[in-house]
């Protein structure tokens, strides 16, 4: 084989060898959402517990069902900005719940609504009844991170969610976890926010994915294999071509 085709054979196998681990990493992938759905199921299908007795086992309250009964706070209600639903621009509206005998607030994800800068909302059309019973499922808050969260121009509305940045806005502590809400809103349609759907529980793209990692690997394959085929035919037609031209011509003795 020529340099040429030596080196073409070298690279396709070091891709196709990169393309099969790749594919295996995506079924790997496959794999850990199969396990993460399975436990979803699991904790989003028991049944509702109050929701500060779910808290007390942090390892498994993430994505717990759950259930509190208290007093909206909506004069401390913060906003998350850039969500999006179905194609359009808003917000999350997160409303303290007060309960009963209790110096810690639980905040509540109420839902998206709509907002043209996906920022800035009027929070008084959003109001619900002030005395709630919410059921929905655990989210923990995440505290640190990068990146801004307060926005100067709203300051009632966060780039995203900061335990730390939501408690210094609030006058008394708050639960390390949130409540997504996910019980239909008790208010007219046109002023009812748009209840946050619980995870999807599907395989993703994966297996799509591995498939066509491993269709690349077998093309660089057959690539290598069709070159140093048309190389050995090129090498023997060389070969024969010169043996022709070497011949001796007959002698006329005459």
């Amino acid at each position: 084989m020529t340099r040429r085709t030596i080196g073409f054979v070298v690279f396709a196998a070091i891709v196709s060898a990169v393309c099969v681990r790749l594919g295996f990493w995506q079924l790997d992938r496959r794999e850990e959402r199969r396990a993460l759905n399975a436990m979803l199921a699991t904790r989003l299908g028991a049944e509702a517990g109050p929701a500060f007795d779910v808290m007390r086992d942090s390892a498994t309250a993430q994505f717990r069902r759950a259930t509190a009964r208290g007093i909206y706070d909506f004069a401390n209600e913060v906003a998350v900005g850039s969500r999006t639903h179905q194609g359009s621009p808003g917000v999350h509206v997160l409303t303290p719940l007060r309960i009963s005998g209790r110096d810690t607030a639980l905040l509540v994800n109420r839902g998206w609504v709509y907002s043209p800068d996906a920022m800035s909302i009027d929070f008084g059309r959003w109001v619900e009844a002030d005395t709630a019973t919410v059921t929905g499922y655990l989210l923990a808050l995440p505290r640190g991170g990068t990146g801004l969260v307060s926005i100067p121009a709203n300051p009632r509305t966060v780039r995203r969610l900061d335990a730390d940045s939501i408690a210094a806005r609030l006058p008394y502590p708050i639960a390390p976890f949130l409540l997504v809400q996910t019980a239909p809103p008790r208010t007219v349609a046109d002023s009812a926010t748009v209840r946050v759907a619980t995870p999807v529980l599907d395989e993703g793209p994966h297996l799509g994915y591995a498939f066509q990692w491993f269709a690349f690997a077998l093309i660089g394959l057959i690539g290598a294999a069709v070159i140093m085929r048309a190389d050995r035919r090129g090498s023997q037609h060389a070969r024969s071509a010169r043996g022709t031209v070497r011949q001796p011509f007959p002698r006329d003795e005459t």
